[in-house]
């Protein structure tokens, strides 16, 4: 059967070759029709930016009313799924062959997982997620009453559930479905490759190119997404310490800025780009990460480490509860945007773990793709939220109050803590290169898709995907004007829905690959 695949899907290849013109090399339909897509919609923002915000937040509004429960059906059942296939004997399948070896150090591995995955995110959540859980600004999980001993409990455990195993799952199974059929299959490195099983040589015709215009679609809007993070927190953060104007037009010289430098980035290529920068990301996290664990309440940030771990697990039922009338709208804002926010990220990471994870078994990409992030999100969050609140708890500076713009937060709990301008300005510096890996990941991945799969392109094509991301980013930015964020959050939740249906559908299509690989 493998070598079945193997042919079809050389002679599907022949009979429609990539299209070379001005210096491109690319599958045509994919490529004009998804850039097509991408331009037509900024320029509709940008000439009418009131009837474009209130279209993407009526369409948030109807995908988590009416798709809400969908999302958090299937992130439970993926991460069961995931589970199985680790004790499963087809964990023992090995990621290009019984002789493959891996192409990455074990450290630089784990590195650009981080990186790619989640770097922007925490850095921008990590003290204002659980603050603002624990305060109730925003609303507190499960309804239970700001600044007490649940409430703080769930700060946690909440903050540690949207970061955790449910988050990494969709990942782990894009990632590994791509992996699987590419290195062991024989099949490009597209996400129509994970739908052989059930389509065949159809994923060579229009229905696979539709399944990659989805993929690039929702990658472009999940990585929106963090770059609007990142470029409100960079804005705020030069605001904060420079006195420079928190604006729109701040935050778009931001992503201009970060756009010309992962130009330069994604030029350089995988190897020499990405995995360096991952590599200087995570280091500069870590020493952060140890400068507020020492400077911060040290005793209580060491003792809530397995405290907090626990209590995810005790309360990751309750949490995964879509009958929740009792928080229904705090679930809408947070849970729903995070499930739809990392399913249409999901393209993106699974496709960039895939590149970097020939060699593994199946239960050592599982294990270390759903664990490691799982536990090192519970350090990240157990170390900035537990300064975040005692600072809170204790009256100092800008934190003695609930804070409303929580891009500040960061800065705020930096600010009561030793060297305060010199860890914010550290700050800024690291969450620039979040900033920028993620974009050039996002970047390498459009490229591959967009190309068929093929990961030695035109260096050309990736610098158009890297514009094309800053140009959605900032036209976004223009339409949701001061509701800029939520703008960009409506966009990403909105492109989710088609591609969590190709989620599913790749989870089965995965099982049946398995099967027939171990068994027939």
């Amino acid at each position: 059967m493998r070598e079945d695949a193997y042919n079809i899907s050389i002679s599907e290849k022949e009979r429609r070759p990539n299209t070379k013109f001005f210096g491109l090399d690319v599958n045509l339909p994919v490529f004009s029709i998804s850039s097509g897509l991408a331009v037509f919609f900024s320029v509709l923002v940008l000439i009418f930016p009131e009837s474009s915000y209130d279209l993407l937040n009526n369409a948030k509004n109807f995908v988590v009313v009416w798709f809400g429960t969908l999302f958090t059906l299937s992130m439970s059942a993926i991460t069961l799924v995931i589970f199985f296939l680790i004790i499963s004997p087809f964990g023992k399948i090995k990621l290009g062959g019984k002789n493959s070896i891996p192409e990455f150090s074990f450290v630089s591995w784990v590195c650009m997982l981080f990186a790619a995955g989640v770097g922007i995110g925490m850095t921008f959540y990590g003290a204002a997620e659980p603050l603002s859980y624990y305060t109730g600004v925003f609303g507190t999980p499960l309804n239970v009453s700001p600044e007490s001993e649940e409430a703080y409990r769930l700060a946690f455990s909440a903050t540690i559930f949207h970061w955790g195993l449910n988050a990494w799952s969709v990942y782990a199974i894009i990632g590994l479905s791509l992996a699987f059929f590419c290195y062991n299959w024989k099949l490009p490195l597209t996400i129509r490759s994970i739908f052989y099983p059930l389509l065949g040589k159809r994923i060579w015709g229009w229905q696979g190119d539709v399944i990659d215009i989805i993929a690039v679609l929702a990658t472009l809007f999940g990585l929106t997404t963090s770059l609007g993070l990142g470029a409100r927190q960079a804005s705020s953060g030069l605001f904060y310490l420079f006195d420079l104007p928190n604006n729109l037009l701040t935050q778009s010289l931001v992503i201009m800025f970060i756009t010309s430098v992962v130009i330069f980035s994604v030029y350089r290529g995988l190897d020499k780009g990405v995995k360096v920068l991952s590599n200087i990301n995570i280091g500069l996290a870590l020493v952060l990460l140890s400068f507020v664990v020492l400077a911060g309440p040290t005793f209580k940030i060491i003792m809530a480490f397995g405290e907090n771990l626990i209590f995810y697990f005790q309360d990751i039922v309750r949490l995964s509860n879509w009958n929740r009338p009792e928080d229904l709208q705090w679930y809408r804002d947070w849970t729903i945007f995070y499930w739809a926010w990392f399913i249409s990220w999901s393209p993106f990471v699974g496709m960039f773990i895939a590149r970097i994870s020939k060699g593994r078994t199946i239960r050592e990409f599982l294990s270390v793709v759903m664990f490691v992030p799982l536990l090192f999100c519970t350090i990240w969050f157990t170390s900035f939220g537990e300064t975040a609140i005692f600072q809170f708890k204790e009256g100092l500076g800008n934190l003695s109050e609930p804070v409303g713009d929580i891009s500040l937060v960061l800065f705020y709990m930096l600010d009561n803590l030793l060297f305060p301008i010199v860890s914010s300005i550290f700050s800024l510096f690291m969450l620039v290169l979040f900033f920028v890996t993620s974009s050039d990941s996002g970047s390498l991945v459009i490229d591959t898709i967009t190309s068929g799969g093929k990961d030695n392109t035109p260096r050309i094509q990736r610098v158009i995907w890297a514009i094309v991301q800053g140009l959605v980013a900032t036209v976004l930015l223009v339409a949701g004007g001061s509701y800029a964020l939520s703008a960009i959050q409506s966009g990403s939740i909105s492109m989710a829905l088609p591609f969590v249906f190709i989620l599913i559908a790749a989870t089965i299509s995965l099982l049946r690959g398995v099967y027939i690989e171990l068994y027939k």
